[in-house]
């Protein structure tokens, strides 16, 4: 009995130690999503209007440019004040780094950056890949 209880463990640790790298695999970057983070102060001088339209042709974006995965954004409205006068958040999601950079040069997103550039004063882009 005691000469099976040995193997029957080494069996039993092998099989665990399997199954946590098969799970291990299963979390490549493939299943990860490339975030790209956009935070932008406007000019005092922009108008609300002016900043509307910036909101929308951004928005607008996740409809016109089929790499990108989801897109959300809002206005800043956090109580610490540490946000050094970025006011607006966009949030854009790729399934790789490669959608991310043909986004970045599409016309669309150059034809949105010229409505933008007029009104922006400061911008913080952070890129980064997020597993679920």
């Amino acid at each position: 009995m005691k000469k099976l209880i040995l193997p029957l463990l080494i069996t039993l640790f092998m099989a665990t130690l399997s199954m946590h790298v098969s799970a291990q695999r299963k979390s490549t970057p493939s299943d990860k999503m490339l975030r790209h983070v956009v935070l932008f102060k406007f000019k005092d001088t922009s108008s609300a209007d002016e900043i509307k339209k910036v909101e929308e042709g951004f928005r607008a974006l996740a409809g016109k440019i089929s790499v990108i995965k989801d897109f959300e954004w809002g206005i800043n409205n956090s109580p610490e004040n540490l946000n050094q006068g970025l006011t607006h958040c966009f949030f854009v999601t790729f399934k790789s780094e490669k959608d991310r950079d043909d986004y970045l040069v599409h016309a669309d997103h150059q034809a949105f950056v010229e409505v933008l550039k007029p009104h922006l004063e400061k911008v913080t882009v952070i890129d980064y890949w997020a597993g679920k």
